[in-house]
């Protein structure tokens, strides 16, 4: 008898497909903030609790998106659309910048087509418009403090330290007279 034995072909593993979800739609958390904030008549703004509550209010969930909420304030806030009276980054109080929502506002730029040799380029919109661009904020960095040589210490062994505290610590006895 001869000793074939039979061997099935290792099958290709497959993944499964991602099935994409589709894109939900309807107002950004940035843009929902806005209208919250704006709709407020708060003279010293809107706090972080107030602002989770009116948004929970129109529908949003908070406590799923809480990171995402934080975040998009604070980049409101490092945009300009935001002012922060008190407190920082994503605590305190907000309110809306009106001269960052007066220039948001304005006509839409249209991108100009400029024709050089053969080639057709489109020039982007901010340079089309003669935007001014805003100097770049530069970090300061604090001056590092020299490093000192660290001295070299002492160490006592700790069985030395015990006898110490133990003959200290003795009544001596005194002879009987």
């Amino acid at each position: 008898m001869s000793g074939v034995i039979a061997i099935p072909q290792a099958t290709p593993a497959t993944t499964p497909k991602k099935r994409s979800k589709p894109k939900k739609t309807g107002p950004t958390v940035s843009d929902r903030i806005l209208k919250v904030v704006s709709a407020s008549s708060d003279r010293s703004g809107v706090s972080l609790a107030a602002l989770k509550t009116s948004l929970a209010a129109s529908g949003y969930d908070v406590v799923k998106n809480n990171a995402r909420l934080k975040l998009a304030v604070r980049r409101l806030v490092a945009k300009g659309y935001l002012l922060q009276p008190k407190g920082t980054g994503a605590s305190g109080s907000f309110k809306i910048n009106k001269n960052k929502a007066v220039a948001k506002k304005k006509k839409p730029i249209k991108n100009k087509v400029k024709k050089v040799g053969a080639k057709v380029r489109r020039a982007s919109p901010k340079k089309a418009a003669g935007a001014k661009k805003s100097p770049k904020k530069t970090k300061r960095k604090s001056p590092k403090k020299a490093k000192r040589p660290a001295a070299a210490k002492k160490t006592k062994s700790p069985r030395k330290t015990k006898r110490r505290l133990a003959k200290s610590t003795r009544v001596k006895a005194t002879p009987k007279k």
